[in-house]
C-alpha cells in the first residue's frame, strides 16, 4: 500500500462517533473521523437534553462541543468530507469521498446515524424551507407569534413541542393514534402547556399555501373527516432513516436499511463495525450511541490487535 492508512476511519462525526474517536485515540491508534456536515448529528439539532448522565440539562450544541473538544485532545482528525462509498480491498478498506478523494483505513467504524423520515404527502417537499421543517432547534425562531403544528407522538415530537412554545403563540400536535409514545415525563409538561393542544387519530393529507405554508388539510383516521387547520408552519417527527445507502451491498442491512450488528458491534463484514441509531438495536438515544461508540472503538482495536496489524 502506498497510500497512507488509517487504523481506524470513523464514518460519522455524532455521539458514537466521537466517542469512539476518543477510545480510538486513547488507544494510540491512527483515527480520522469523516463527517458530512457538522459534528453532534441528530444531537446538535436538539434544543434540550434532560437525560445525559452528569448533566441536569444542557442543549444540544453544548455537549456536541464539549464532546468535540474531548476527540481533538486525543490527536483525532475530523475531516469534513461526504462519504459516497465504501469497498473492501485486498488488506484495506478504500472509503469514497464525494470530492473523489479516497481515504483508507484498516478498520471502519460506521456512525453515520440518521435522518428525518418524511410524511410523503403533497407539499412537503414544495414548502420546504417555506414552513416545512424537521428542526424546530434551527427554526424554530422563525416562527415568533404564529400558529404550528408537529407531527408525531415521540419524545422528540413533543421535547419539540415544549421548545417552540418558547416563540409561538399556538402549538397543535397531530398524531395518528389516541395517546402519545412519548415518555411520561415529557407527556406531563406538554398536557399542562397552555400553547399545546392536540388533535388525535388524526393523520396529515396536504401541506396547503401560496408562497409559505398556510394551512393543513387533516383527516381523522377513525371518521375520515377532514379538517383544514390555518398553520404558518409544520414540524415533522415520524421516526427516522439510517444514512446507509452507500452500504448496500457492503454489509448486511435489516428490511428498514438498518445495519445487522449487535452489541459487540461487529458486521457481516470482518473489519467493519457499527455504532449508534445506524444499527439494529432498541433503543437509540445518546447515552446508548455512547456505549456504542466505546464498544465499536474496543472491538477495532482487538480486531487489529489479533491480526498483527
Amino acid at each position: 500500500m502506498t497510500k497512507e492508512v488509517y487504523d481506524v476511519v470513523i464514518i460519522g462525526g455524532g455521539p458514537a462517533g466521537m466517542t469512539a474517536g476518543i477510545y480510538a485515540g486513547r488507544a494510540h491508534l491512527k483515527t480520522c473521523i469523516l463527517e458530512g456536515m457538522s459534528t453532534g448529528g441528530q444531537m446538535f439539532n436538539t434544543a434540550v437534553i434532560e437525560n445525559y448522565p452528569g448533566y441536569d440539562s444542557i442543549d444540544g450544541p453544548g455537549l456536541t462541543q464539549v464532546m468535540e473538544e474531548q476527540v481533538r485532545k486525543w490527536d483525532v482528525e475530523i475531516l469534513y468530507k461526504h462519504v459516497t462509498g465504501l469497498k473492501p480491498q485486498s488488506d484495506f478498506f478504500e472509503v469514497a469521498a464525494l470530492d473523489g478523494e479516497a481515504i483508507h483505513a484498516k478498520t471502519v467504524i460506521l456512525a453515520a446515524g440518521s435522518k428525518p423520515r418524511k410524511l410523503e404527502v403533497p407539499g412537503e417537499e414544495e414548502f420546504q424551507g417555506r414552513g416545512v421543517s424537521y428542526c424546530a432547534t434551527c427554526d424554530g425562531a422563525f416562527f415568533r407569534g404564529k400558529n404550528v403544528a408537529v407531527i408525531g407522538g415521540g419524545d422528540s415530537a413533543v421535547e419539540e413541542s415544549l421548545y417552540l412554545t418558547r416563540f409561538v403563540n399556538k402549538v397543535t400536535i397531530i398524531h395518528r393514534r389516541d395517546q402519545l409514545r412519548a415518555t411520561k415525563h415529557l407527556q406531563e409538561r406538554a398536557f399542562a402547556d397552555p400553547k399545546i393542544e392536540f388533535m388525535w387519530d388524526s393523520v396529515v393529507e396536504v401541506i396547503e399555501g401560496q408562497q409559505t405554508v398556510e394551512q393543513l388539510q387533516v383527516k381523522n383516521a377513525k371518521t375520515g373527516t377532514l379538517t383544514t387547520l390555518p398553520v404558518d408552519g409544520v414540524f415533522i417527527y415520524i421516526g427516522m432513516l439510517p444514512n446507509t445507502d452507500f452500504l448496500r451491498g457492503v454489509v448486511e442491512l435489516d428490511p428498514w436499511g438498518y445495519v445487522v450488528a449487535g452489541e459487540d458491534t461487529a458486521t457481516s463484514e470482518p473489519g467493519i463495525f457499527a455504532a449508534g441509531d445506524i444499527r439494529t438495536k432498541g433503543l437509540r438515544q445518546i447515552v446508548t450511541a455512547v456505549a456504542d461508540g466505546a464498544m465499536a472503538a474496543m472491538a477495532a482495536e482487538r480486531y487489529l490487535s489479533e491480526r498483527g496489524l
